[in-house]
């Protein structure tokens, strides 16, 4: 039998937990040959705290693992019985397999996002912001143009009844 990836929902925050739980199951049974990989797909993002760029991991999918596995009585028992796991992904009492393509499509993503950090928040253009940090604390603007590459905003704030563009970085504002 042909393994296959299925979608393993798990209470959320417990993917971690899960996971190792699984391997360790799986270390000390002859089940293991049937399941190949167990992955929680993550991305890095990018943010700034007190003027420090940190760097965390966030997960894709919350409460969710994706396993690729033989799937039979044996390892479905194995994983629906581990603590932690709620369940699988399906219609009915079977879990449906994944489409590999859209597998290949989440590893990808995955990997994509492990080079090139995400920032934490999202700005729109239009969006109203207030200026917590620089030369115009406290100043409230609109948001004219976003450039996530480089991590920085324009913004429109009016100073002395005028509108007057200012370039600041992400983390020197928040939104409204």
């Amino acid at each position: 039998m042909a393994k296959q990836w299925y979608v393993i929902h798990t209470q959320t925050g417990f993917e971690d937990r899960v996971k190792l739980a699984l391997e360790s199951r799986l270390s000390e049974s002859v089940l293991k040959e049937r399941i190949a990989q167990i992955l929680i797909p993550t991305e890095k993002v990018s943010e700034v705290k007190d003027g420090k760029k940190r760097i965390s991991q966030r997960k894709f999918f919350p409460g969710y693992i994706l396993i690729e596995m033989e799937l039979n009585e044996e390892t479905w028992y194995l994983i629906r019985n581990t603590s932690g796991v709620t369940g699988f992904i399906g219609s009915g009492n079977r879990p449906l397999p994944l489409p590999q393509h859209e597998v290949e499509a989440i590893i990808k993503q995955a990997e994509e996002k492990q080079e090139r950090p995400t920032p934490k928040v999202i700005f729109e253009v239009g969006e109203s912001v207030k200026i917590k940090e620089g030369h115009f604390t406290n100043f409230n603007g609109i948001i004219e143009e976003v450039h996530p590459d480089k991590g920085k905003l324009k913004v429109m704030i009016s100073i002395f009844g005028r509108s007057t563009p200012v370039e600041l970085e992400y983390w020197q504002v928040e939104k409204l």
